[in-house]
């Protein structure tokens, strides 16, 4: 009996769970056309460019099978994220989840400032734009604190809602699909994550250095840390293990990353 009850145990320990992750930066606003920042005070609607940009992105994703939407609670991101989905039929039936930790990064009192104020004002202090913060602003490390908050909420739900089934099986799912070729737009989970530029180069920062993510072959760190571009689009898959009940991420991969060549606009 004992040695069922292990065999069970290590076949239960063996499963895991393959989720695509798909992050897009909001289309642009009036403010991004004018050069003007925005952060959080400043909820600025999408410009007739940036919807168009954001139907650019929805046609580019209409057929990836996303079985959830994570948005800012920003209405430049909201927007972006309904046009999407409503370009892809996987998304009919789905909830969105409007969640104020992926809010863009707070740059205090500069926010409506000239961008290339700012970043003058970054360069005199000797730091590149995305780590500078301006008085009242958030810093790089609170954006960061946000960025493993949402992270560990959104992989609780999505392993919550998809674990696969508790009965015994010799199958696993995540290793035995090679669905880490390609654009991976058939993973049967898959989240959209639509945000913000600074919030999305801090998510980004995290998920090299502290998950060790992997970079894409030909990609360099200047690239992946790098502004998204509005409507850009990111990829990465990760196998996602239970511990007792948490769910913890052992290996994720980077497909691509700040991709803007579908936006036409």
């Amino acid at each position: 009996m004992r040695r069922t009850c292990n065999f069970v145990n290590t076949l239960q320990e063996m499963k895991a769970l393959t989720i695509g992750l798909t992050f897009v930066r909001h289309g642009e606003t009036q403010f991004n056309k004018d050069g003007l920042l925005q952060g959080q005070a400043i909820d600025c609607p999408l410009s007739e460019v940036g919807l168009q940009q954001a139907a650019d992105a929805g046609r580019y994703l209409k057929d990836v099978k996303f079985t959830n939407v994570f948005v800012s609670d920003m209405l430049r991101a909201r927007q972006t994220a309904e046009t999407i989905m409503k370009h892809n039929s996987s998304c009919l039936c789905l909830q969105l989840v409007c969640d104020p930790l992926l809010k863009e990064k707070s740059f205090g009192m500069a926010e409506g400032q000239c961008l290339q104020d700012v970043k003058e004002m970054a360069k005199t202090a000797g730091q590149s734009f995305l780590d500078f913060t301006p008085p009242q602003g958030e810093t790089r490390e609170q954006v960061k604190r946000r960025v493993q908050e949402f992270w560990l909420k959104m992989l609780h739900q999505m392993g919550c809602e998809h674990w696969p089934n508790n009965e015994v099986s010799l199958s696993t799912p995540a290793a035995a699909s090679p669905h880490v070729e390609g654009e991976a737009d058939d993973i049967p989970v898959h989240a959209l994550v639509v945000g913000h530029g600074a919030y999305m180069y801090v998510a980004m920062c995290y998920l090299v250095d502290d998950l060790h993510c992997s970079i894409p072959q030909g990609c360099t760190r200047a690239h992946m840390f790098s502004l998204s571009p509005n409507a850009g689009v990111s990829r990465f898959v990760l196998t996602l293990n239970k511990e007792e009940d948490a769910f913890k991420v052992s290996d994720i991969r980077c497909l691509f990353v700040n991709k803007g060549d579908h936006v036409k606009t």
